[in-house]
């Protein structure tokens, strides 16, 4: 685990808890979720933040410096199913990672 991912580690554990906060969570609702998927190869369960757009039944998560994460990796190929968190209640939708020249991206279409 290089320098960016331990930092990003500990950034996610102190910031996931601040989107259930009853002032500070619907705030950051809307623009952030927390995520939690099964890893391809562990099975292991992740959660983490994610900055996200929603349009229709379709949410767009960018990754930034997707060199530097591997969480996206999870849903390349026909991806995989994940659970947004959103404030009114959980939404489980199926996601497929894309790049391309305008950065790398998760689509999740949701039922």
């Amino acid at each position: 685990m290089n320098l960016f991912q331990r930092s990003a580690k500990v950034f996610n554990a102190a910031f996931t808890p601040l989107l259930s906060v009853p002032v500070v969570g619907p705030l950051l609702g809307k623009s952030m979720v927390t995520i939690s998927y099964s890893g391809r190869k562990s099975g292991k369960r992740f959660s983490l933040p994610v900055a996200y757009q929603r349009r229709g039944d379709e949410v767009i998560i960018g990754v930034a410096m997707p060199e530097q994460k591997q969480w996206w990796r999870n849903f390349l190929g026909e991806g995989a199913d994940l659970t947004l968190h959103f404030p009114d209640g959980d939404r489980t939708g199926r996601a497929v990672a894309s790049s391309g020249p305008k950065g790398t991206v998760v689509r999740v279409t949701l039922p």
